[in-house]
């Protein structure tokens, strides 16, 4: 049946409670159990699991109520699931939170440690967004930042100390009285990098700075000193050689020239540079080879634009120069110099591009969020009200930022970003300062992604419970539903495909869930469909057999009709009974329909052979047929007329009889060929009976010359009424027998030809068979009998409207000639039809070429009488003593008989719009 639920839940009442346990859950529930209806029962679960009952309750509740209701043990259910991950998660935050507190509890905090605890404990599910995990969390955070910050911090001092011995060199090349003045700064700025050094020094997170930042830090501190050390002792050099002239002059150039210059002695030459020692010849050759293959490398890395493969090989030349510099020539040495100084650029050049590559990521990442509109300011006060005491202004409220992306676009932005920046970094020389500039926006963007797959995960164990339980509701179905209810398949099968709706809308699993639960569906829904695919086969059987029959019967040479309906009604009522795959049945209907179709297609064929096949006279009748509506098509009368004479020719075999006629005169037999004179006369019957005797037995020497026929005597008696002409014979009276009177049952009316198809007359004969039967020949067959019939209504129904056109335009140009006072335009004799004689027309040319007069109101009622028309409702009275009138005079003659001659009366009258009409109307009746 349509429509019909096979399932239905089994109704918890008091007498289904029979266990104390159910008694007992019953109370404890406040009467979930006894609940008359499902959602009764429902509503009081959830009423129950609002006062949070203990775990084992729950569960014993859901046991016992799941058996008889699963809509209501829903809510149960779903509570016991929440539970089991809230208990899940916390042993899971447990686990976590102690790793945590064993990282910040180390004395050196290793970042990486620190950034894999909180990709690790989101890659478990842990929930790192409640306590005690968030605030872990923080402080791990708060832990890196500071030695991120303490980095960062001994750059900076190493770069403020290489700016402070810079200063210091560039003293030493200037007047050391500059020197002088600007050492007084220099000794605030020197001990105050001394002391921010110590400082970092001292901060709780430097055992946890990279092992690379100490020895810089050491490095830069001692270099400095040394530089300050020796600026000290030069620059008192200096001004202890200018107070005394004995004194030393100090150890740099320029100030010892400028303090010699002042004591007026002779500026000393700059020493020679000493030659180089010789050496073996095998150890330069080496040395040369050495140095040769380190520019070679660093010419290959320069070249190829390799960033840390440049400094490699640049470290490399530099430690072959160090060893191998005084077996060196100038020209090989000088090369490496040079080579040294391009890749010293191209480092520059590198870190540049590698710094401005990551500020372009950290501004993506930095823009994965986007400002929120500003809340709307409060509206003033109406009219009328108080407005609100000045108040001290409000602290503008921080912007509210929102993600660009959901959670999955933002997780796969966040990843090709972290991406990106690995291949900078491989690339050029790390920037701790943008790398943490970035990875704050990229955590903060990270925020959303865990959201997001908090989500998941709760709808993915959501999802994972419906498909469970539509299983077991499948499972269910089955086991009570193993045949259709009435035989409704259909309705059978339309559950199953609900089943398999609800199961592909069950929502998103992930592979691993989807691959443990597929089998488990499959079996159960093809337990369930086991009877449905049972009766399929045996339907897949019976339709085989009927395709069968369906060829038998398309081949066989004589097609029944009534055993193709049979087959086809037993199909139909098989696919409505049980329901197959709709591309499968669709197969089988066209294996099935195709034998009969093919068989009709060839009776079909056969019929059109047969129809092809025409004799000639069809095709005489089909060409006469075409050509009349061809001119129907054209429109023209006469053409018509002629086409429809043509037409009953064809009919009539004279067309036939012509084209023979023909072909006997162009092909003459043998002997002297007949003349046209003696073929006439040949027909015609000799009036001298011994001249024809004579003309038989004389050679045809010269034709003889054609006599007309004689005219048919007819017998007539001569009417001597008044008027009549004795000349014409007299009507025949009601008489006769046998059928011969006219009306009389079998007697055709005046100008009727019976006949069928072939032309016969099938009238009555007439006495004794006396009245001659024209042959018409061979029965027409049906292609040209259709035609000529169809032909000729076509062509009544447009001489109909053709007649009715002229009609109209004739009564038109009438009217028109009468506004006009013109005589010429009145409609020839041949356009007013029989109706009209030529007396009447002249009598209405007349009319007209006089000058008007009169009045048309008594003509008019004459027309009107004579044609039966309407009278305008002003003339009726009129129009009714007209009519006594001509009841009085009864020898008159009547309208009908003078509508002529009144018509000429309206016509010399003056035109009137509204006469005009009325005789309008009237002519259309009169002149048809």
């Amino acid at each position: 049946m349509r429509g019909r639920v096979f399932f239905r839940p089994t109704e918890v009442t008091q007498a289904s409670l029979k266990s104390p346990d159910s008694q007992a859950l019953d109370a404890l529930t406040g009467g979930a159990f006894s609940a008359p209806t499902s959602g009764e029962r429902a509503s009081r679960v959830r009423e129950w699991l609002a006062a949070n009952p203990s775990a084992e309750q729950m569960q014993e509740v859901y046991r016992e109520l799941s058996a008889r209701d699963k809509g209501a043990a829903r809510a149960v259910r779903e509570k016991l699931d929440e539970l089991k991950r809230a208990r899940g998660q916390e042993a899971i935050a447990a686990e976590w939170s102690q790793k945590a507190q064993g990282l910040l509890e180390q004395p050196r905090l290793n970042i990486a440690d620190a950034m894999a605890w909180q990709r690790d404990a989101a890659k478990a599910g842990a929930p790192l967004s409640r306590e005690p995990l968030a605030g872990l969390k923080a402080k791990l955070a708060d832990r890196v930042k500071g030695i991120e910050d303490l980095q960062h911090r001994v750059q900076v001092q190493r770069e403020a100390a290489v700016l402070l011995a810079q200063r210091i060199e560039v003293l030493s090349t200037k007047s050391w009285r500059d020197a002088q003045a600007a050492a007084d700064a220099l000794r605030a700025d020197v001990p105050e990098w001394q002391t921010q050094a110590q400082a970092l020094l001292e901060d709780p997170n430097w055992p946890s700075v990279d092992s690379r930042f100490p020895p810089l830090l050491e490095a830069s501190r001692s270099q400095l000193q040394v530089v300050w050390d020796a600026f000290q002792s030069a620059l008192a050099q200096a001004v202890a050689a200018d107070a005394d002239p004995a004194a030393p002059l100090p150890p740099v150039p320029v100030w010892a020239d400028e303090l010699r210059n002042a004591r007026g002695l002779p500026v000393e030459p700059a020493p020679a540079k000493p030659a180089r020692p010789k050496a073996d010849p095998e150890l330069k050759a080496k040395a040369a080879e050495a140095v040769t293959a380190a520019i070679g490398r660093l010419e290959q890395e320069i070249a190829q634009g390799h960033g840390k493969g440049t400094s490699g090989a640049a470290a490399a030349l530099r430690a072959a120069l160090k060893e191998h510099g005084k077996l060196l020539e100038d020209k090989l040495e000088n090369q490496a110099h040079a080579l040294l100084a391009s890749a010293g650029e191209l480092e520059g050049w590198q870190r540049w591009r590698a710094d401005q590559l990551r500020q372009e990521l950290v501004a993506k990442a930095e823009g994965l969020f986007e400002a929120a509109p500003a809340p709307t300011p409060a509206s003033a006060p109406a009219e009328g009200e108080a407005a609100p005491e000045a108040a001290a202004p409000a602290e503008p409220e921080p912007a509210v930022r929102k993600p660009k992306y959901g959670g999955r676009k933002m997780q796969e932005q966040l990843r090709a970003l972290r991406e990106q920046w690995k291949l900078v970094d491989q690339g050029g020389p790390p920037n701790h300062a943008l790398w943490k500039r970035f990875d704050e926006a990229c955590n903060e963007a990270y925020k959303v992604v865990e959201a997001w797959l908090d989500k998941m995960k709760a709808e993915a164990a959501d999802h994972r419970a419906q498909r469970v339980a539509l299983i077991e509701e499948v499972q269910a179905w089955a086991g009570q539903n193993t045949t259709a209810l009435n035989g409704d398949w259909k309705g059978f099968n339309r559950v199953i495909h609900q089943f398999e709706t609800r199961w592909r809308e069950a929502g998103h699993l992930s592979e691993k869930a989807f691959a443990e639960l597929q089998p488990l569906w499959k079996q159960a829904i093809q337990a369930a469909e086991a009877p449905l695919a049972a009766v399929q086969k045996q339907s897949l059987e019976r339709r085989h057999a009927m395709i069968e029959e369906a060829k038998a019967l398309g081949a066989a040479p004589q097609l029944r009709i009534d055993a193709v309906k049979a087959l086809q009604q037993r199909w139909q009522a098989e696919a409505q009974a049980v329901p197959l795959d709709r591309k499968h049945e669709q197969k089988l209907w066209d294996a099935f329909r195709k034998p009969i179709d093919d068989a009709f297609q060839r009776k079909t064929e056969d019929r059109e052979r047969a129809a092809a096949a025409l004799s000639e006279r069809d095709r005489a009748v089909l060409e006469a047929s075409k050509a009349l509506e061809a001119a129907n098509a054209g429109g023209d009368a006469h053409k018509i007329r002629a086409a429809m004479s043509a037409l009953d020719a064809a009919l009539k075999g004279q067309a036939q009889a012509q084209a023979d006629k023909a072909r006997a005169d162009a092909q003459p037999t043998e002997g002297t060929a007949p003349t046209e004179a003696a073929t006439e006369a040949e027909g015609a019957e000799p009036a001298d009976p011994e001249a024809a005797a004579e003309g038989e037995a004389a050679p045809a020497a010269a034709p003889a010359p054609a006599k007309a026929a004689p005219k048919p005597v007819i017998a007539m008696r001569g009417d001597d009424r008044p008027g009549m002409k004795k000349t014409e014979p007299a009507p025949m009276g009601r008489g006769g027998k046998f059928g011969d009177r006219r009306g009389a049952p079998g007697a055709g009316r005046p100008g009727d030809r019976g006949g069928d198809r072939s032309g016969r007359d099938t009238r009555s004969p007439g006495r004794f068979g006396d009245r001659p039967q024209e042959d018409r020949g061979p029965r027409l067959g049906d292609v040209a009998f259709r035609a000529q019939r169809e032909a000729l209504e076509h062509a009544q129904q447009t001489l109909k409207k053709l007649a009715a056109q002229a009609h109209g335009e004739a009564l038109t140009q009438l009217l028109s000639a009468w506004e006009q006072r013109s005589a010429d335009q009145v409609p020839s004799q041949s356009e007013l039809g029989r109706a009209v004689s030529p007396a009447i027309r002249g009598s209405w040319v007349k009319a007209l070429q006089a000058e008007p007069a009169g009045d048309p109101g008594e003509a008019l009622l004459r027309l009107e009488i004579a044609a039966e028309a309407p009278t305008p409702a002003d003339q009726l009275d009129a129009r009714r003593r007209m009519q006594l009138h001509l009841l009085t005079r009864r020898n008159d003659p009547s309208p009908a008989q003078t509508w002529g001659e009144d018509t000429a009366r309206v016509l010399a009258t003056a035109s009137n719009p509204a006469v005009a009409r009325r005789l309008q109307n009237v002519l259309k009746v009169l002149l048809r």
